[in-house]
């Protein structure tokens, strides 16, 4: 009967554990595909599923009452998985393996072809609907319940396994496709693997907390910066970091402009833009 304790358990402790949960499923996530694609400037948002998982819950927002699967999340974690499978037939279609170069090519189109969708479904909605859609899509860590948490945990365990198994893969994989597989990698279900584990993890984490911006880049790169390139530590280093950051920046969001609540992913925006021009200008 305690309010403290009520506000705490109700409100607080949920967003704190969805803002960890988040910040670092997207920041492994992250180190995956950069391992991937062998870019340090990919994110787990390169490849479309972002965009498919905000098609999703805008749809969901809009439509939601007519959908057989209520709820922006579910949702949005199922636009997430069609983007993921239309990329994969789209890279895999004319290729024994999974080519790097078609992977960012389908990620590109996709992105945009969602995006173009994404827009036809704002001009047909209401304008509460917009306003809840827009905010969705600002990325937000406005969660009052553990429901969301308990929806994604699984998929985020699934995907921290294969995590584990990938860090060595991934090391030998930056030499090079044909210098990992004369060290005895089977890199055509280690590129499988990854694609599909790091995919899983980022439309977990976006049905909980919207599409949030650049943590995927921002903490792999300072991880690295901290103990090395060895994806044996910079995968556990990302989810740690990743889940401080991201609470870190709610904190921020929530008392910036109080009692006026901004949108966490604006915050992540406003760091990582100078962070990415920086690492643009250095990679240079």
């Amino acid at each position: 009967n305690n309010v403290d304790a009520q506000i705490f358990f109700i409100a607080r402790l949920p967003r704190a554990i969805a803002g960890a949960l988040v910040g670092g499923t997207l920041a492994a996530a992250g180190v995956v595909f950069q391992g991937l694609l062998r870019n340090p400037l990919a994110t787990p948002y390169t490849l479309g599923v972002s965009a498919g998982a905000s098609l999703g819950a805008m749809l969901a927002i809009t439509f939601g009452a007519t959908l057989p699967f209520a709820g922006t999340a579910p949702a949005s974690l199922a636009g997430a998985m069609l983007a993921v499978l239309v990329v994969y037939l789209l890279a895999n279609a004319r290729h024994s393996g999974l080519s790097t170069t078609v992977l960012l090519l389908a990620g590109v189109t996709l992105n945009a072809f969602f995006s173009a969708l994404i827009l036809f479904v704002q001009y047909l909605s209401n304008f509460a609907d917009l306003f809840r859609a827009m905010r969705w899509l600002m990325g937000n860590l406005d969660v009052t319940s553990y429901a969301p948490i308990v929806g994604a945990l699984p998929l985020v365990a699934v995907a921290f396994i294969a995590f584990a198994w990938l860090a060595r893969p991934l090391n030998l994989l930056s030499l090079g496709a044909d210098a990992a597989g004369a060290r005895g990698i089977n890199v055509r279900s280690v590129q499988r693997t990854a694609f599909f584990s790091a995919s899983l993890a980022t439309g977990a984490a976006v049905s909980v907390g919207g599409p949030i911006g650049f943590v995927g880049i921002i903490v792999p790169h300072l991880v690295r910066l901290m103990v090395g390139a060895d994806h044996r530590l910079v995968l556990p280093g990302s989810i740690f970091l990743g889940a401080g950051f991201l609470v870190a920046c709610d904190v921020l969001a929530r008392t910036v402009m109080a009692p006026m609540e901004l949108p966490v992913g604006i915050i992540t925006a406003m760091i990582g833009g100078p962070f990415f021009l920086w690492m643009l200008l250095k990679k240079r």
